[in-house]
């Protein structure tokens, strides 16, 4: 028997939020939940209250707290528009895929996983992104009664550590000693020229702008959020290349990256902010940043932990082209 119009009219829907969404943010949610809906479209619904949380208008960015109702408008979602299991994950991993994360890993136990991301693997998916770790994560679950979650970011084209929460208790407690600036990131970078003063403080703000090649960071003392990077160099290739410490105190979007070239000398590779001049004769075109190590508070434990990740990808090739004792700290 064939369905009737009436019953086969969309209707609201209400989606309730389960511990394993805690905290995540809602434009995120809303992505993988209706993965084959645009993003436009999505933040039309908002616009419009549309798309509401416990009855409230709600933000792309706020983040979601279990037992919360989403309320989504009535449209009529097909199995490929919308994905209701926990995992909404997009992507049927490889086995190739399964083995090349699993080998990863730097650090494990009950509360946390940490690898050693690859350049050129997303972290995030997007309307044009299907591959990306997020959608991977099931893979690196093990025993655990939870699947992986992330609690911080690393750009697409950026290698090394990544922490991952094997909790939504351990998530809340890493995202929190993020906030609170807890957290202490070091990155290496191969840079184009010759800094000065070889160390320092870059303070200056940032403001994130539109572009037509995505989203791009401007300096802008006016209207900018707070941004603060020290640095130092730990070695140079004549007046050609020099190899910088970085550590972030704040947390802007490519904040290393725009802050690299506001010195005179961009990344290495990274084309976006330094242009022709941060390609370098000999090196491959690609960004050679590399987030090293990572510090923070067990969140079981309460002790001090440090991680590092090994140089990959271009960055290891480049070092050993230019003969970089990558054993230095």
């Amino acid at each position: 028997m064939s369905k009737s119009k009436e019953e086969d009219k969309p209707i609201v829907s209400f989606i309730e939020i389960d511990k394993d969404d805690e905290d995540i943010r809602l434009d995120r949610w809303l992505r993988r939940r209706l993965p084959n809906i645009k993003y436009g479209q999505l933040a039309k619904w908002l616009r419009t209250g549309q798309i509401r949380v416990d009855g409230h208008r709600a933000k792309l960015g706020q983040r979601l707290i279990q037992g919360q109702s989403v309320r989504l408008p009535p449209i009529r979602l097909q199995s490929s528009d919308f994905d209701s299991s926990n995992n909404n994950n997009i992507y049927k991993t490889s086995a190739v895929d399964a083995k090349s994360l699993r080998d990863m890993i730097l650090f494990r136990d009950n509360s946390i996983i940490a690898i050693n991301k690859p350049s050129g693997l997303a972290v995030q998916g997007g309307s044009k992104t299907l591959r990306h770790l997020d959608g991977m994560l099931d893979v690196l679950q093990f025993s655990a009664l939870e699947r992986p979650r992330l609690v911080h970011r690393l750009d697409k084209d950026t290698s090394g550590v990544l922490l991952l929460a094997r909790s939504s208790k351990v998530a809340s407690n890493l995202i929190k000693q993020f906030r609170q600036q807890s957290i202490t990131k070091n990155y290496w970078a191969l840079v184009a020229g010759v800094p000065f003063p070889s160390s320092g403080i870059i303070e200056i703000p940032l403001l994130k702008l539109p572009g037509q090649g995505g989203e791009k960071m401007r300096l802008s003392p006016e209207l900018g959020k707070n941004a603060t990077t020290h640095y130092s160099t730990l070695a140079n290739a004549g007046q050609r290349i020099s190899w910088l410490k970085l550590t972030p105190r704040t947390g802007r979007t490519h904040q290393l990256r725009a802050h690299c070239n506001a010195l005179g000398t961009p990344i290495v590779g990274d084309g976006k902010y330094g242009g022709k001049a941060s390609y370098v004769e000999g090196l491959p075109k690609k960004l050679h940043l590399h987030a090293r190590s990572i510090t923070f508070f067990h969140p079981i434990t309460g002790k001090r932990v440090e991680i590092f990740a090994p140089l990959i990808n271009q960055c290891s090739e480049s070092w050993k082209i230019l003969d970089f004792d990558e054993t230095i700290d």
